[in-house]
């Protein structure tokens, strides 16, 4: 993101979501009430336009269709390399190099969406040790019947050594297209919906040796975000602010240009970095060493080259941000849409700040001095007037980072799905996406307040 008014990379990507959204069935919701909701929230009957599913557990894993990986239990169950079902080669796109790597995949059962969805989004926690990589695919089945073909979600491994981490953009059967970590039903006013999918995981590893990859959280979310320029409001039932750490992107301008540009683009590893240090999360000296020294906040360079995405050219892939912050010991990550502020205020009260996408004209955000075709923000609380309290990295320095947005216009900026742009052109918002990141055994208050927006 930078202060200007200019286009994202995700351009291709917002037109298709305005086709999207045209014609989406179903009522604006301000949140589904749940016992997670603080006190003082107004009752809807709205249904929650988003359905999450993830697999997490041994059970989960054992459900699953297997071919050369293993489930294992405990403290947190996984899954892994057993006996390789093969080999293949990868040609990587980014580096022309081609290498033979051993392989194992796992299936999930079908899931049948509660919401049959024009977006589905997936996302993964891993553990990958150099020598591995992880591939996530998802077929899904359309309303009319017919089925996707295997999508490629994403290419990942936790360091840049042996792959590029890469979306896969182009892929498309006429229907819906995959737009970096998106897909997307291309009519959505034809009312063709994805009513259920399967996820494909792939692990590899290089040939003869014992190494593996981990898998601990594989899931998706399948949305049908109402057509919108404007939300319902909210009411305000908390005021709370949760401590955490302030970084300025802003201050990272120039610095590893390879990585989007350098740090004027970098709201999402920032916002990322921020929430990984409130729960704990730290880098080490030998992880750092290769940043230079005399920048400030070296972690935040080293949550820009560890998000990259070489395909999309930016660090603002939204799994790839989640799957970065489960790299972190105990943490675990998803991409989802919440309902409205109430959501969020369940979120705080119990303790979990929130990245969120945002985009918008620089006088429909007062005091933020700038507008955007693309943002992320860190919530961190709320004021007595039901105001929002969020780190927003796009300052000048790390001391300007907290900032108050009126509730108001902040809630309606991030969850429309339409908008003007500086040119009077109609373009997408993201309808309330986010990024969580919270304990992987989390408290029960926590798992109320999560399981309330959700995400179990």
């Amino acid at each position: 993101m930078s202060r200007a008014e200019l286009p994202s990379r995700r351009s291709l990507l917002a037109a298709a979501v305005v086709t999207a959204v045209a014609g989406s069935a179903g009522p604006a919701s301000a949140g589904t009430p749940t016992a997670g909701t603080p006190a003082g929230h107004a009752t809807g009957t709205a249904a929650r336009p988003v359905d999450n599913r993830s697999w997490t557990s041994y059970t989960d894993w054992r459900g699953g269709t297997a071919a050369g990986t293993r489930a294992v239990a405990g403290v947190r169950p996984g899954l892994l390399i057993a006996r390789p079902a093969g080999t293949t080669d990868y040609t990587d796109p980014h580096t022309g190099r081609t290498a033979a790597w051993e392989y194992a995949t796992w299936t999930s059962p079908v899931h049948r969406l509660g919401v049959p969805a024009t977006e589905v989004i997936a996302s993964w926690n891993a553990h990958t040790p150099a020598g591995t990589w992880l591939q996530t695919e998802l077929k899904g089945t359309y309303s009319d019947g017919t089925d996707t073909p295997w999508y490629v979600m994403g290419r990942w491994a936790a360091g840049d050594q042996d792959i590029r981490r890469t979306s896969m953009d182009g892929q498309s059967d006429g229907k819906s297209t995959v737009w970096t970590d998106t897909l997307s039903v291309d009519d959505a006013a034809s009312g063709l919906r994805v009513v259920s999918y399967r996820l494909r995981l792939t692990l590899h590893r290089r040939p003869g040796t014992r190494l593996t990859p981990t898998v601990w959280r594989l899931g998706a979310m399948g949305s049908d975000v109402p057509d919108r320029f404007t939300v319902p409001a909210s009411r305000p039932a908390l005021a709370k602010e949760l401590i955490v750490p302030r970084y300025s992107q802003e201050i990272h301008k120039g610095q590893y240009p390879e990585y989007d540009n350098g740090g004027e683009a970098w709201c999402s590893p920032t916002s990322s970095q921020m929430i990984i240090e409130y729960w704990g999360g730290r880098l080490t000296e030998e992880q750092l060493s290769w940043v230079d020294p005399s920048y400030a906040d070296p972690q935040i360079c080293h949550a820009a080259r560890y998000t990259y995405d070489h395909q999309y050219a930016g660090c603002g892939n939204w799994p790839f941000n989640a799957a970065y912050a489960a790299t972190f010991d105990g943490l675990a990550g998803v991409v989802t849409r919440l309902g409205s502020l109430t959501d969020l205020e369940t979120l705080i009260a119990a303790g979990i700040p929130a990245i969120t996408s945002q985009s918008f004209l620089a006088e429909e955000l007062t005091g933020a001095g700038y507008g955007t075709s693309g943002h992320l923000m860190t919530v961190i609380g709320f004021t007595a007037d039901g105001d929002v309290i969020a780190n927003d990295p796009a300052s000048d320095d790390n001391a300007a980072v907290r900032r108050v947005y009126r509730r108001r216009e902040w809630e309606n900026i991030w969850l429309r799905t339409k908008r003007y742009n500086a040119s009077g052109k109609v373009v997408s918002g993201t309808g309330g996406v986010c990024y969580l990141y919270f304990p992987a055994r989390p408290a029960p208050r926590q798992r109320k307040a999560l399981a309330a927006v959700g995400v179990r």
